[in-house]
């Protein structure tokens, strides 16, 4: 309005410049101080009425007349009018919302209140049901306890009652075996058994029964008949029952006929529970017969009987209805055989068919069919190559509840052979797979679900540290780990697995990965202090640093092998010295010197020792070593040349428990070193002298006069020990290897030792 009256009154040259200047300054003064003339000069202003004129009038000339008609008026009402009305009608709006506002809060505060009040009703209804469960509960445990006072009572009288009846039945059985074996007996054997232990007891022996029955358990066959025929009174103790419940026919295998066999076991057929003919190749028709009349057997063992086929096996079936453990690695056995144990062996839990190549997946079918080995808890197929998939998800859908899976010397096995096992396999607890090249980690993926406690894996190149992280996540419990000569596997593997808590042995030779970067981190980890055996092997890349953190975390570590990790000094060594539970040590190709072995030895408590190809061992080492180690069993010093009579004067005469000594390989030593052996080390079992140029058929004659416990004796390379003394003094051994050549170049000196 005061622009359009400026415009109208000044008559501006340039409207819009006018208006622009004009805008400004009402913008300076502000809207609240804007009248309709301040666009207009003052000049030219004009005075008006102040009731009757208005500007409008004095801007275009109007009468009073023309101001105040009745169309103006009436315009005017009717503009007072709606204004009045629009007033009192947002007035009226207003009111409303304030009603309705105040109806909603009203409404809000009631439904607080209802919901309240609800919840307060809850929280009562609540306190008492809580108070009448209590209530009800006690009533319910009394009454339970009452009725558990009840059950046990009637339970108690159940098995009193069946003890009864057991003990009648007993006796009938007892009655009837001890007729047995009188028919069974010449006269003459009736006659000493009716005479007791205490009435020809022996004067010389002052040990009970029991502890002389003990004794004879670990006799062979052999020598138990020697023993009988010492005395009345260890005669009644070899034909003591309880020694032929376990009977070891593998031991004397060379010797064993079926005249032996049929007669052993028709007298003692009753009381056989265990029955090992490992290596019998001699064995017919008629010793598997007597076996099949053994009704109580539990545990036969077959292995690498050369007669053994489906007909014999027909034969023991037939009587054998008790068998849990059976052992036919190494025999011509066929799917013939495998239907046989699923009708005959129904309770059967240990079964090992490695290196059986004539049966084929159909016999693994029905090994689960029909009754079927339902039981199996543990199955060898090491060396079966020609069992395909199918064949393992046949032993899948018959025979779920396996626990511990051996497939060793395997090339065939692969991830799908181990995915159709696993599926419905899910109480596997412990797989091993030493030479199977073709797994993966798909084979620990599919074997994630199972809750695995031992795994055993060996010259693989497939194996990532994928594996050791799926471990670490399904596998908690797991306690041994093998996965030797697996080239994948990092540090960064053995980090991965540094949380679990209960593993005892890890087991890492050959991974050439492996280095302080891994050892460390895992020592420090939950497992350090609870780990018992530990291997790394050709681990070249494991320092001292390493080998100190071991000895200082790892307590309860009882064997430990660092072979060829040549980057272990002395310095290492040393502080495995103050490790109170190490018994077995090998630090075989190390650069150990005579200081380290010392400090070694300070702990006293070593068994087995093995420091073989340690270039800078001496005699003074060895001394040393032997002062504080009195309990020392086994020792390995094999091609150390700097070593001669000297040292094995220190084992002889400090370590007189020695049962296994290596001395290969060291061209120092003389017919002397072995009267010291003979003199001192009367349990000694195993000895190498291969490479023992200097030695001759004294040294022979001295071992046979000295060392009465002596197995086994590996003379290679000795040229100056003759085949007459070999055959003269070595008769009587179990296993002996000579010849007279000259040492082969790689020993590192002449046929003289120099």
């Amino acid at each position: 309005q005061a622009l359009l009256c400026g415009v109208i009154v000044m008559h501006p040259e340039d409207p819009l410049i006018f208006l622009e200047e004009k805008i400004k300054e009402i913008m300076e003064k502000g809207l609240d101080a804007g009248l309709w003339y301040m666009c207009i000069d003052s000049s030219l202003r004009t005075n008006l009425k102040r009731i009757a004129e208005t500007y409008l009038s004095a801007l275009f000339g109007l009468e009073d007349e023309q101001l105040m008609t009745t169309e103006l008026c009436t315009k005017a009402f009717d503009f007072y009018s709606r204004n009045l009305k629009k007033f009192y009608f947002r007035g009226w709006l207003k009111y409303h919302l304030l009603r309705k506002n105040k109806r909603k809060n009203t409404d809000q505060k009631m439904a607080l209140a209802e919901f309240h009040y609800k919840l307060q009703k809850i929280r009562v209804i609540i306190e008492k049901w809580n108070s009448w469960a209590q209530i009800n509960k006690e009533k319910n445990t009394l009454a339970t306890r009452r009725l558990q006072q009840i059950f046990n009572k009637i339970t108690l009288n159940a098995v009193l009652k069946a003890w009864r009846t057991e003990a009648c039945s007993s006796l009938k059985t007892k009655a009837y075996f001890e007729s047995l074996i009188k028919k069974g007996q010449e006269g003459s054997f009736v006659s000493s058994e009716s005479l007791s232990f205490q009435s020809v007891k022996c004067k010389a022996s002052h040990l009970p029964e029991e502890a002389l029955l003990q004794i004879f358990r670990y006799v062979n066959l052999v020598d138990l008949a020697r023993c009988a025929q010492v005395s009345q009174a260890w005669k009644l103790l070899t034909q003591n029952s309880s020694i032929w419940s376990d009977i070891n026919f593998s031991s004397v295998k060379h010797k064993v006929q079926d005249k032996i066999v049929v007669n052993i076991l028709r007298r003692w057929r009753p009381y056989v529970i265990r029955l090992n003919l490992r290596g019998c190749h001699s064995l017919h028709w008629p010793s598997f017969k007597s076996i099949s009349e053994c009704k109580n057997l539990q545990d036969l063992n077959l292995s690498e009987c050369q007669g053994l086929n489906d007909d014999a096996m027909r034969l023991i079936s037939e009587g054998c209805p008790s068998l849990l453990y059976l052992n036919l690695s190494y025999t011509d056995i066929t799917n013939g055989t495998l239907r046989l144990l699923s009708r005959s062996f129904p309770n059967l839990q240990y079964l090992s068919l490695a290196h059986c190549r004539k049966f084929t997946d159909k016999g693994l079918q029905y090994l689960g069919s029909g009754r079927g080995c339902h039981k199996l808890i543990y199955l060898d197929l090491s060396g079966c190559i020609q069992v395909s998939v199918d064949g393992f998800r046949n032993i899948a859908n018959g025979c779920s509840r396996i626990q511990n899976l051996l497939i060793n010397d395997m090339p065939t096995l692969t991830d799908r052979c181990i995915q159709a096992l696993a599926e419905k396999c899910e109480q596997i607890m412990s797989v091993v797979f030493l030479d199977s090249p073709h797994l993966s980690d798909t084979t620990f993926r599919a074997l994630a679900e199972c809750k695995l406690v031992k795994i055993s894996i060996e010259g693989n190149n497939q194996i990532t540290d994928l594996s050791f992280k799926l471990m670490s996540k399904c596998c908690p419990y797991i306690r041994h780990i093998h996965v030797a000569d697996c080239q994948k596997i990092t540090d960064a593997g053995l980090k991965m697995i540094a949380p679990l808590k209960y593993i005892l042995i890890l087991n890492l030779a050959d991974c050439i990965r492996i280095g302080d970067g891994g050892i460390k981190p895992f020592v420090e980890g939950s497992s350090g202090a609870t780990l018992r055996e530990l291997n790394l092997t050709n681990c070249v890349r494991v320092t001292d640093a390493s080998v100190t953190e071991i000895a200082q975390r790892c307590h309860n570590l009882t064997y430990l092998n660092l072979r060829y990790c040549e980057n272990v000094t002395d310095a290492g060594i040393e502080a495995l010295g103050n490790m109170s539970s190490l018994i077995s040590i090998d630090i075989s190709g190390t650069s150990i010197s005579d200081m380290g072995l010392g400090a070694l030895g300070c702990s006293g408590k070593i068994k087995e020792l093995s420091i073989s190809e340690c270039q800078n061992i001496s005699d003074t080492g060895i001394q040393k070593f032997c002062q504080d180690t009195k309990h020392l069993e086994y020792c390995h010093v094999s091609y150390c040349p700097q070593l001669t009579d000297e040292a094995v004067k220190a084992l002889a005469f400090h370590c007189h428990r020695l049962t296994s000594l290596s001395i290969a390989g060291c061209p120092k030593m003389t017919d002397l070193c072995m009267g010291y052996l003979a003199a001192a080390c009367r349990y000694l079992h195993f000895l190498d002298i291969s490479g023992c140029v200097r030695l001759t058929d004294k040294a022979l004659k001295s071992l046979w006069k000295g060392c009465k416990q002596l197995h086994v004796l590996k003379m290679l390379y000795c040229r100056n020990i003759t085949k007459q003394a070999v055959l003269k003094y070595t008769a009587k051994l179990e296993q002996r290897e000579h010849n007279d050549g000259d040492p082969p170049p790689w020993l590192g000196y002449d046929r003289n030792g120099n």
